[in-house]
């Protein structure tokens, strides 16, 4: 691999453009706009969205897998995959990424030699896509996409690149911009990238003490970036604050309650609730949902598929004696992804009732997204939103957009692409929800972003310019911005969101105003990379635009 080559792709700018194949766009008829409005986008984009990564030019990166045979969209221009170690095909001329325009609905095939499957990834300071991993001859590969301002930009693989096989692994932006790789299915450790030289693999005993046999339990596990620069690691039941600089855990917190795993294959997500610099003192939560109960998968590889698990553990990480505060969400879920919303909200979504994740051990999809509010009440906290006509099981995913809608798309609960005689067919479409706060309803006291600097410095002055037809006061009016995830088997990594210090607001002129805002305190609190800023008036947000954090 060329060192003048990576130092390309981590310095070089990311760049924009649009794409031609296109989508056709359909409202679900029973859409209820008070309890979110379906969308579908497209019946199908060739692929099954098993990953998914949205760019700074509101562009998302889709992929599954390369080794169960063909997909249903050829690569451009005759172009064919040569792999002899494939297990379906040696020769493949269709796609298994594509790259999805959230403004056109347009969509073009891009080309990966080796398998992503299970794969993990993150989002570089400079924007291109670091996608690290996979499964047979892909589990040690690094990948890179970044985005250019014509067809050309494709996947770059870097093999061998890993010191180890990363597949179920998870990945986290740092404050200084590396990337650190945990885990996979059984590598009890962890790795950087850029990786040192000499490479270095660095032991995480945690994971072997969470493995819970042959079923395991704590794949992907659930990682969080906390203000004091140290990691929240989630795996099965347990949990630690854990300084990867010192290699060293600073404490364990209580297990979950329960005692239900959360973790692959059991399969419940997790977010930290947002960070606001406005207080005094900022003190992070954790929020981990769903999962399946011990010994779920054997059970359903048998037949019997057990219920979900309905709870929610909820930890302040910073208390003396934290502890976690359980609730109980309206309706079970396993393999539920867990989104921030730009009001601070978690809307979880997709998964199943009964069962657990893996090939055919899933049933009574949970087709009703719920609405976490964590402000609210302890017994206001959810609510349920309108039902998709599509389940969204096995290999679905889910990410928020900057005009504030959530892209749905995959499933797939088969060892191959199975379209008939099975009771959930693959399903390559995509398709959005609107939360309530994007209904017509609310445009009077919707925010509209008309300037604001595209790069932000920390801890210092930046002006965000709006109009708002009925502005009420400074109370109900916030300035956040979010970092883009990367989601797979129900967990979004990377994903955050800051609300920042509002300095002053100015009056301009008739519903036009100007507001002075502080950037992100530090680099623990928001790495470098682009973010999407929101206005949030009245708890209605407005449409994001893209930011860049340095």
């Amino acid at each position: 691999m060329s060192i003048n080559m990576i130092k390309f792709l981590l310095l070089s700018p990311s760049f924009f453009i649009f794409y031609p194949s296109v989508v056709i766009s359909q409202t679900t008829p029973s859409s209820d706009g008070s309890h979110g409005r379906w969308d579908l986008l497209s019946e199908s984009v060739g692929i099954s969205a098993m990953h998914m990564q949205l760019m700074h030019d509101n562009k998302v990166v889709i992929y599954d897998r390369t080794d169960f045979g063909p997909s249903n969209t050829s690569l451009p221009g005759g172009l064919c995959r040569a792999d002899p170690y494939d297990d379906a095909l040696k020769i493949d001329c269709t796609a298994h990424s594509i790259l999805y325009d959230t403004i056109t609905d347009t969509y073009r095939p891009l080309m990966i030699q080796t398998d992503t499957w299970c794969s993990s990834g993150a989002v570089l300071p400079n924007g291109t896509q670091v996608q690290t991993g996979g499964f047979h001859d892909g589990d040690n590969v690094t990948r890179m996409f970044t985005p250019c301002t014509n067809d050309s930009c494709d996947w770059v693989e870097f093999p061998k690149y890993l010191s180890r096989r990363r597949w179920y692994a998870t990945n986290q932006i740092l404050p200084d911009g590396r990337i650190i790789i945990i885990g996979g299915r059984r590598e009890f450790n962890y790795e950087f990238f850029p990786r040192s030289s000499p490479r270095r693999t660095f032991q995480l005993s945690f994971l072997r003490e969470t493995r819970e046999g042959d079923v395991e339990n704590n794949l992907y596990p659930f990682v969080h970036l906390l203000p004091d620069g140290n990691l929240f690691i989630f795996a099965n039941t347990r949990s630690i604050l854990f300084d990867y600089n010192q290699n060293r855990v600073v404490r364990e917190f209580p297990s979950i309650p329960g005692g239900d795993p959360r973790n692959y294959p059991s399969t419940g997500s997790s977010v930290l609730l947002p960070l606001d610099e406005n207080e005094y003192r900022i003190d992070p939560e954790v929020l981990v949902c769903g999962g399946a109960p011990s010994g779920a998968f054997q059970l359903a590889a048998r037949g019997t598929f057990v219920r979900a698990t309905p709870t929610c553990g909820r930890l302040r990480v910073t208390d003396q004696n934290a502890s976690w505060v359980k609730e109980t969400m309206p309706i079970p879920r396993a393999m539920g992804d867990m989104l921030l919303l730009p009001t601070g909200d978690v809307i979880v979504i997709n998964g199943v009732q009964l069962g657990t994740a893996g090939w055919e051990l899933g049933r009574l999809p949970a087709t009703r997204p719920v609405i976490y509010h964590p402000s609210h009440p302890s017994d206001q906290r959810f609510s349920v939103m309108a039902p998709s006509p599509r389940p969204r099981m096995y290999h679905s995913a889910a990410i928020l957009l900057a005009d504030g809608r959530v892209l749905v798309g995959g499933g797939n609960p088969h060892v191959y692409y199975n379209f008939t005689n099975v009771v959930y067919p693959t399903d390559l479409s995509l398709e959005t929800i609107s939360p309530p706060y994007l209904s017509t309803d609310y445009a009077s006291v919707r925010p509209v972003i008309l300037s604001v600097d595209e790069t932000i410095s920390r801890g210092q002055r930046f002006l965000v310019s709006f109009f708002v037809e009925e502005y009420l006061t400074q109370s109900v009016l916030s300035v956040r911005i979010v970092a883009p995830s990367f989601t797979t088997h129900s967990f979004s990594m990377n994903q955050r969101m800051v609300v920042l210090k509002i300095d002053d607001i100015i009056y301009d002129d008739t519903s036009s105003y100007t507001s002075s805002v502080f950037g992100p305190s530090s680099a623990e609190i928001a790495p470098p990379g682009y973010y999407m800023l929101f206005v949030v008036h009245s708890g209605i947000p407005s449409s994001g635009v893209w930011v860049r954090i340095q």
